[in-house]
């Protein structure tokens, strides 16, 4: 049982029993989870339970009545649930529960009927007795043909509908309306027509011999579904056996012997009615297969009655004669009406037929007769199951007309699979239909289904695949036959589908270079590309011309290493609506309180830049595109723009590392807060450097080793999916993508990194202009002609008196806008937001177990500075709580 089941019962069972409050559903359902232990089906266990539960049962009779009633119709997991059953009646402390729920529940719906008032219309006139006998049997009547007719009709009718929307393109054929109009065709009693004209002589006025002689072959008609002169089927309504009418004058030993042949007509009439139903075509294949044996035993029956016929007319043919004759035919006869009635109960077709006989076979393990019997119908009804399964596991390919197989095939286009984030191509192309699996296929499924995907998969590629080892799948009550068989299929399929991906697909080598690209292991080339593309990406998203990037990309691509990778020119250029964080943050609120807020959010309240905006695509094509699907592309994009703007954030913070050595040759008076940006700088720095690092080689480098050896052991497409998967969410685990206070905290950070590098370059670049000014006067002179020894001499006083100058102008201009505390808050906001990752990610590894975050620790708190002020914070929390419970208490003493 899945977890999503175990999930939904005990959610149900609380329901029903009205729980509320308590420890909640979890509690139980880990329980559960916990204690699972299969239960093996055997013949005694469930009827040792079945007779303990009619013991229990105050009404035994209509226990035993429903179970056979259950069992009839083949009803999945019954004995499971008599077993389970049995088990609660022992229990006396649930029983005692039970109990009082039930009488709880009763008295409230008690209540609940008392308070509404209901009022009978009276009748204004009274019909006569009279009247309604007359009115009770026309009635009868109707009722008894419409019954018999009408519903099959229905059924069939549904049926086909059912077929016409799953299969618009192969309709199903129809036997003309005249199979149907037509009474007589029948091979069993004719329904509706009239009763037998009354014989003029009663037979209980005859002799004993004539009596016999007329009896036996009245018999002899009924044993082929035809009315006798004094005996009579009565058809009863619904799927009951019918019932038969005979002389009341008859002898009473005759009509004792009579009484015991009539069983085997009342079968026969069943049987009849089930083979001429089930050949319809909207019954399937296994219906239609079940129908054609039961025929050739009827054939079989048929000759029996005309041999006994041919005795009765050389008046060889007693009745005790006809009685011994018919012995072992009755059994026989009895098994084929209890299957047809168990099969049209149930409504079964395919699968589901073939496990009920697969049931019975089973159970008729004492009685070799009866067990031969079921063998044959069931290997005669599997062949055509047997055959659509042949194609499934040997070529990958579904002829399923009539919809009775295990796998059911939807109409899903694998052209769509790279826009389709939910992976339904995989999941959904092909699906298992639960009722339709044979009982004894019933472990055998999941590979059955992936063996046929698998072909499948290459077949689609334009290749023809046969499984060489292909046999005939016949059934056996040993099912390890076809066992073997299923398994040699699945493991060439599973072969097949990976030698195609690994060597003719080159899936490593793909996966490979999209690393290098979306989690940036080309070095050179992203260095070359973002010093072309960094002005262009500075621009709004709206007023960025992809064309210009594509072409740019190119560029990079061409000019450095990454031009010897053969999948260079899958790589693609792609602009998100939403940055990152957002991005994320919709991922994480999927199925949560905040989902409504975050997708009804305004995207346009704040406009992207091209840096924000910006992400690498790749082009995958079937069959590649099931490993690398969109959903697996989403995920690398995630952690490449992540990536990408701490790239970002580094080059920002170094440019103002170049622009302050710039800076440093102005001799300012006070450099107080010049000294303090430089150290808020570095310390930047190192935090963007040092995460960087983490997340490169501490994360996705071992995790990408830990994938290459995986998918080399990897033994079928299911196991490389789940390699690749477990890889992608690992790194975006491991990275803080996933969680959304590491998230948001980090986003902090690299902004407070981001405005404080814009304040230092709007800073140096008034410094800069001036700087630039007096090199261009001093270097290339006037109009005149190049500056002279003494013009020389001149400049370099004039520009020492103008450093001298700007000096007292920054140092006033620094004090007059506050600049000293600007840098002073920048660095109150940095130091704040890092403490406060570092403390979740303390908290986070110890308590989650995520280990590998304390690395990042480590790294940013190598000498110990922001322990120290992380234990300062934690004593001033530990303060402010005490005082604030203190304050209360002298108040209320007070």
């Amino acid at each position: 049982m899945s977890e999503f089941r175990i999930h939904h019962d005990v959610n149900e069972l609380l329901s029903l029993l009205r729980v509320r409050g308590g420890d909640g559903a979890e509690v139980y359902i880990d329980l559960l989870q916990k204690n699972r232990t299969p239960y093996v089906t055997t013949t005694v266990s469930a009827h040792s339970a079945k007779v303990k539960i009619a013991e229990f049962s105050r009404t035994p009779e209509d226990f035993l009545k429903k179970y056979d009633e259950l069992k009839s119709k083949n009803a999945r997991n019954l004995d499971p649930l008599i077993y389970l059953i049995s088990k609660l009646t022992e229990d006396k402390e649930t029983l005692q529960y039970l109990q009082q729920n039930a009488k709880d529940r009763a008295d409230l719906g008690a209540t609940t009927n008392t308070s509404t008032n209901f009022s009978i219309p009276s009748t204004p006139t009274k019909i006569s007795m009279q009247e309604f006998e007359e009115l009770r049997k026309q009635l009868g009547t109707v009722a008894t043909i419409s019954s018999l007719q009408q519903p099959n009709e229905v059924l069939r009718k549904m049926l086909r509908d059912k077929h016409i929307k799953k299969n618009t393109s192969q309709p199903i054929p129809l036997f003309p309306a005249w199979v149907y109009d037509r009474p007589a065709l029948t091979g069993d009693f004719i329904t509706g027509s009239s009763a037998t004209s009354e014989p003029v002589v009663s037979i209980g006025t005859m002799s004993l011999s004539a009596q016999e002689q007329t009896i036996v072959e009245d018999l002899l008609y009924v044993l082929i579904g035809v009315d006798g002169r004094y005996i009579t089927a009565q058809i009863l309504p619904g799927r009951q056996n019918c019932s038969f009418i005979v002389d009341p004058t008859l002898d009473m030993s005759m009509k004792e012997l009579v009484n015991r042949i009539l069983p085997v007509a009342a079968s026969y009439s069943t049987v009849a009615r089930f083979i001429e139903e089930k050949s319809s075509f909207e019954y399937g294949q296994v219906n239609h297969a079940l129908a054609a044996a039961m025929r050739t035993l009827m054939k079989e029956y048929m000759i029996l009655v005309t041999q006994l016929e041919h005795l009765q007319r050389q008046g060889l043919l007693s009745l005790q004669k006809l009685w011994f004759y018919i012995q072992s035919t009755m059994r026989t006869m009895e098994i084929l009406a209890s299957l047809a009635t168990s099969v049209e109960k149930g409504e079964c077709m395919g699968g589901a037929t073939l496990s009920l006989l697969h049931d019975r076979t089973f159970n008729y393990t004492g009685d070799s007769q009866a067990q031969e019997l079921c063998l044959y119908l069931t290997k005669a009804s599997s062949v055509p199951y047997f055959e659509i399964l042949e194609k499934w596991i040997y070529r990958g390919i579904i002829n399923d007309p009539y919809s009775e197989f295990m796998v059911e095939e939807h109409e899903l286009q694998k052209e769509k699979i790279q826009e389709d984030y939910n992976d339904k191509y995989w999941d959904q192309r092909y699906t298992v239909v639960q009722h339709q699996i044979p009982s004894f296929l019933q472990k055998m499924a999941d590979k059955i289904l992936n063996t046929g995907k698998y072909l499948n998969v290459v077949r689609e590629c334009g290749r023809d695949v046969t499984c060489p080892e292909a046999k005939e799948v016949i059934y056996t009550l040993k099912e390890r036959a076809y066992v073997e068989q299923i398994e040699k299929a699945y493991n060439y399929a599973s072969k097949v589908l990976l030698d195609f991906l690994m060597e003719e697909k080159e899936l490593v080598a793909r996966l490979r270079s999209i690393k290098n690209y979306f989690l940036m292991a080309q070095g050179d080339f992203f260095v070359h590309f973002m010093d072309l593309t960094e002005e262009e990406l500075k621009k709004p998203v709206d007023d960025i011309i992809p064309t210009r990037l594509e072409a740019l990309l190119e560029l990079a691509l061409r000019m450095s290493t990454a031009n010897t990778d053969p999948f260079k020119d899958d790589l693609k250029i792609e602009l998100m609506p939403h940055d990152l964080i957002t991005q994320l943050l919709r991922v994480l609120a999927i199925e949560t309180t905040q989902e409504k807020a975050i997708i009804t959010a305004d995207p346009t309240e704040l406009t992207l830049s091209g840096l924000e905006a910006f992400s690498f695509d790749y082009i995958v094509k079937w069959p590649l595109s099931l490993i690398i699907s969109r959903k697996a592309l989403t995920r690398y994009q995630m952690l490449f723009r992540h990536l990408f703007y701490c790239k970002h954030v580094e080059r920002l913070l170094c440019t103002v590392w170049i622009s302050n050595k710039i800076a440093k040759q102005y001799p300012l008076h006070t450099a107080k807060w010049f000294a303090a940006a430089f150290t808020l700088r570095q310390r930047m720095l190192n935090f963007v450097q040092n995460i960087q690092y983490y997340m490169m080689f501490e994360v996705m480098e071992p995790t990408w080793h830990i994938l290459e050896n995986n998918l080399k052991s990897a033994l079928n497409i299911d196991d490389m999916l789940c390699h690749h998967t477990s890889f992608l969410d690992n790194c975006l685990k491991d990275c803080m993508l996933t969680n959304p206070e590491l998230l948001k905290i980090f986003s902090k950070l690299m902004s407070v990194c981001v405005m404080f590098t814009n304040c230092m370059q709007r800073f140096t670049q008034s410094l800069k202009m001036d700087n630039e000014m007096d090199r261009l006067t001093l270097e290339h002179g006037t109009m005149l002609g190049p500056p002279s020894q003494t013009e020389r001499v001149e400049e370099v006083e004039k520009k020492r008196l103008t450093n001298k100058y700007l000096a007292e102008h920054v140092d006033a201009f620094q004090s007059s806008s506050g600049f000293d505390a600007t840098i002073t808050k920048f660095d109150s906001n940095f130091s704040t937001h890092l403490l406060d990752l570092l403390d979740k990610l303390s908290i986070y590894s110890t308590n989650d177990c995520e280990h590998s975050m304390i690395s990042i620790i480590y790294r940013l708190d190598f000498n110990g500075f922001y322990s120290e002020r992380l234990e300062r914070m934690s004593a001033e929390r530990s303060q402010k709580a005490v005082s604030q419970v203190a304050v209360p208490k002298i108040i209320a003493s007070a």
